[in-house]
């Protein structure tokens, strides 16, 4: 259970095309980084991922049977989503919103037995929220807020996560245990797509990405092998200098077109 595939979808409005001939079936336990400028389309397809939207073309399937054909209800067990907005304007506490994840598996007037209650403590804890458990979401910061939706997509247990720019709020800190932990998540066998600016934490995170622009994927594959200089000049307009950390890892360094002559990676 738990394989997603978008079969050559085509997503327009009014007419006008947002993403095109898309096809991508991230395997299970592999962590996809979805990279690309703004306006790539990143955020279209997580939502087509999600069953949040419908493709104009081609068709979008959870386990071999097209999304269109799977209840809410359904999708949610398997599927969970990290939006990019992070609005909480109710005054429930931490905990309410992270045991919200639980909703898909529970009746509608069934109460939080000792399993739910284990897995939301555990989510509490795997996005480091247990000491703000009790907080309104309503004073938390927005890097706080975007942790607490984190933590509700564990507690659903799904075998999937879709994540959009989930660091995008986040302090240094935070962004890298976030990395990290979607890195650990597909160790233990989970799917992880996310939408990635920082393209050093895709490299560093990920082992599939998969390049956007203009609505088009224009390449995807293992991240060592398609983050290269020359793709990532071009798609992001920038010249691109490779340097190697005393680790052995390679960091990207951007600049404007103009003020370097060319892509280069120095001797280890």
């Amino acid at each position: 259970m738990g394989m997603l595939e978008l079969d050559r979808v085509w997503f327009e409005v009014d007419r006008v095309t947002i993403v095109r001939d898309i096809a991508l079936s991230p395997a299970r336990g592999t962590f996809l980084a979805l990279v690309g400028p703004n306006g790539s389309g990143k955020t279209t397809v997580l939502r087509l991922l999600a069953g949040l939207l419908r493709p104009t073309r081609g068709v979008a399937r959870l386990d071999g049977r097209s999304l269109a054909q799977w209840s809410r209800r359904a999708v949610a067990r398997q599927v969970a989503v990290v939006p990019q907005n992070t609005h909480l304007d109710f005054a429930f506490t931490v905990r309410d919103i992270v045991a919200m994840g639980r909703h898909a598996h529970l009746g509608r007037f069934q109460p939080e037995g000792p399993h739910d209650r284990s897995v939301i403590e555990m989510a509490l804890a795997r996005a480091d929220l247990l000491h703000l458990k009790a907080r309104l979401v309503t004073g938390l910061s927005g890097g706080e807020r975007q942790r607490v939706l984190l933590a509700r997509s564990l507690a659903t247990e799904a075998p999937i996560i879709l994540l959009d720019e989930p660091t995008a709020s986040l302090d240094v800190a935070h962004a890298l245990d976030t990395y990290a932990l979607c890195r650990r998540l597909a160790d233990e066998g989970k799917t992880i797509v996310m939408a990635v600016h920082d393209l050093n934490a895709a490299a560093r995170y990920a082992d599939q990405v998969a390049v956007l622009r203009n609505g088009e994927c224009v390449a995807q594959g293992a991240t060592g092998e398609v983050l290269e200089p020359t793709l990532l000049a071009d798609v992001f307009g920038v010249e691109v200098e490779v340097l190697r950390s005393r680790a052995g890892q390679l960091n990207f360094v951007f600049h404007p077109r103009s003020s370097v002559g060319h892509a280069a990676i120095p001797n280890a």
